[in-house]
């Protein structure tokens, strides 16, 4: 593994703020690999902080001869923790994207054929950043004393000087396919209810992918939908290969999956969806009837149960705690139950072994999370990729934030061809009905799938 040489003390420096930081994510987008972790402000008012950066130092990309988080332990571990009282999440460190076919290996499931061929795991080491603090109305550049004197000199020419957002042009050139259409679709219900009935399980996200062709720069796409789907675990994220394929993921994410600040852990599933209306009478009485919904709390029920256990595998004995059930947040296109569990992790424990042992998120699975993946895999038609995996950051302090990856797109280019992919999902129970769930996945789905343009 490379070793990074230090050449500076850390520089700090305020950079004018602006509650779009778009433009500022456009200045180093093609420094390479970058990455904007987006709170989606000023259209989303949940989130608070956005992360930029670019041009890591290495990647850390998961083959079947490495073990992944141990070769990124090794790298965050010759980051010295800078000491600091600014209150920033982020001081340089790991980005990382796990995808949901990298769950196969910790659990031992088979691996399964994915034409997309995105990483499994993907992580940057990143020695510099841009944080901007929406609450505090700042925004911060940080470089790290491993960045090159090269990469300094570069960034402090192009973040001082007058800038405007390129006109980027994107749109698709197919109309949307449905990878799961509702035939096959209420077969695979059938059969999920069937190991129901059977006690195989209790619950299971059952999802569903679309495909479409599309022209011009995923970027541009991004910034049109973060307006229309605003959500606090927004993430935009480039990567390319040695042949010159691409991948862009454009997550529009509003759960957390898990987080560490001082040695706490807190994940924030969501089970429970209803959509929102533009009859303000109307839309309060569906979020009414989503948070009395029976069916619902029940469904979040188990997954807060199944992740309580998870906790468990990385927390003090007796320090785990329920915060919050059945939290009613409403975002741009639906309204959503969000609960909040808490623990404290043990002295042994790294944020990457807790990383490790919650991974995949439960709320994206089922319960029991092993046997929910195993009948995924049957039902399924498609590997899910970047699909219900996890972006985010982990900070060479060990604080670390990580989104569940719904509500997300894959744009790639292979071999000229160029195609973008978008998943919906949601959980099936024995009292679940087949229609209601298809129309659940349109609900989280539609708005973002009719906000593409098509054709020029």
């Amino acid at each position: 593994m490379p070793s990074f040489q230090k050449i500076a003390k850390p520089l700090v420096q305020n950079l004018p703020y602006a509650p779009n930081s778009a433009h500022w994510f456009a200045r180093v987008r093609d420094l390479g690999t970058p990455v904007w972790l987006d709170s989606a402000w000023p259209f989303s008012r949940r989130g608070r902080y956005d992360i930029i950066s670019a041009a890591p130092l290495t990647l850390i990309c998961s083959t079947d001869k490495t073990d992944f988080f141990a070769d990124l332990r090794d790298m965050l571990d010759q980051l010295e923790p800078i000491e600091t009282d600014d209150g920033l999440p982020f001081h340089g460190g790991a980005i990382a994207l796990l995808s949901y076919e990298y769950g196969r290996r910790l659990h031992a499931l088979p691996p399964r054929n994915d034409h997309l061929q995105f990483p499994s795991a993907l992580a940057g080491i990143y020695s510099w950043a841009i944080v901007c603090d929406h609450q505090q109305q700042r925004t911060t550049l940080i470089i790290r004393p491993e960045a090159p004197a090269s990469l300094r000199e570069e960034l402090q020419r192009r973040l001082h000087c007058a800038f405007a957002l390129p006109d980027a042009h994107f749109a698709l050139n197919s109309t949307w396919q449905d990878d799961f259409p509702a035939d096959r679709y209420r077969e695979a219900f059938s059969r999920l209810q069937e190991y129901i009935r059977a006690g195989d399980c209790y619950q299971v996200n059952l999802a569903r992918r679309f495909h479409a062709g599309y022209e011009g720069d995923p970027f541009a796409a991004y910034v049109r939908l973060r307006e229309i789907a605003a959500a606090p675990y927004s993430a935009y994220f480039e990567y390319q290969t040695e042949t010159n394929e691409s991948s862009a993921v454009l997550s529009f994410s509003p759960e957390r999956f898990l987080a560490a600040n001082n040695r706490e852990l807190l994940t924030q599933p969501i089970k429970g969806t209803a959509p929102r209306n533009i009859d303000p009478v109307r839309d309060r009485t569906l979020a009414e009837q989503l948070q009395s919904s029976e069916k619902n709390r029940a469904e979040n029920l188990m997954i807060v149960d199944l992740l309580r256990n998870d906790l468990g595998r990385s927390c003090r004995p007796g320090s785990i705690h329920v915060e919050q059930l059945f939290e009613l947040q409403s975002f741009a296109t639906v309204h959503h139950l969000v609960s909040s569990i808490r623990g404290e992790l043990r002295d042994d424990i790294h944020v990457l072994d807790a990383l490790k042992n919650c991974f995949p998120g439960g709320s994206i699975t089922g319960a029991p999370k092993h046997r929910a993946m195993q009948i995924i895999d049957e039902l399924e038609p498609n590997a899910r990729s970047i699909f219900c995996g996890t972006i985010g950051y982990i900070d060479c302090n060990g604080n670390m934030d990580t989104n569940i990856t719904i509500r997300t797109l894959l744009a790639q280019k292979q071999n000229s061809q160029q195609a973008i992919y978008a998943w919906a999902g949601g959980g099936i129970v024995a009292d679940s009905h087949c229609d209601e769930e298809l129309q659940e996945t349109n609900n989280k789905i539609d708005a973002l799938l009719n906000a593409v343009p098509v054709g020029r």
